[in-house]
């Protein structure tokens, strides 16, 4: 693939690997959303535990958005749909090894799904090509999850909105902006390194 194919928006990491008839690429497609779910889970099990807070910090959410992005939209959405619907089945690959939906974290779950196809849209469109671009984009992921997860545990638990805030959204902030920054340069060397291939 030239040099051009690659800068041009419309394409995302996993349109690099090959396929070279239809039935291929849905097989390669089933690979990636299966990879995309399991990788989801397994990042979950990196779970420390945050003092007066049920939220955990974790490595799902920045494995929900890197797969989104590396993905696309619709592989994306649907790997993390496979993730949750695994979960809610009873498959322990939740935070800590939870499974289900009563979980007060739920919410934090269906934001991941949609971010990951936010995120990868946005990749669709050269959202990860560079520094800036793929910290915007992880902040418009990050800011879905939020939206979603937060009221979701002020909801399932009683606590207030800004009880909710304070310990599902500012203890970890400053892990969100490191993860920002591991995808600031992770995505776009990706992307340089794929160029230096032809």
């Amino acid at each position: 693939m030239s040099t051009a194919a690659l800068t041009r928006t419309g394409t995302v990491l996993a349109d690099l690997l090959p396929a070279t008839t239809a039935s291929r690429a849905r097989v390669r497609d089933a690979a990636l959303v299966a990879g995309g779910a399991v990788l989801t889970g397994l990042a979950a099990q990196i779970a420390v535990p945050i003092p007066g807070s049920p939220v955990p910090v974790t490595g799902q959410t920045f494995a929900a958005l890197l797969v989104g992005t590396a993905l696309g939209a619709r592989r994306g959405l649907l790997s993390l749909a496979l993730y949750a619907l695994a979960g809610m089945a009873g498959m322990p690959w939740f935070a800590g090894g939870a499974s289900g939906f009563a979980s007060p974290t739920f919410g934090y779950i269906v934001g991941m799904l949609l971010a990951s196809g936010l995120v990868g849209a946005l990749a669709r469109r050269g959202g990860d090509r560079g520094a800036l671009r793929t910290a915007a984009t992880m902040a418009a992921g990050t800011a879905v999850i939020y939206a979603l997860g937060v009221p979701y545990l002020a909801l399932s638990t009683g606590m207030s909105l800004d009880k909710a805030v304070a310990v599902g959204l500012v203890p970890f902030l400053l892990g969100d902006a490191l993860k920002a920054a591991l995808a600031m340069g992770a995505l776009p060397t990706a992307w340089k390194l794929a160029g230096r291939r032809d």
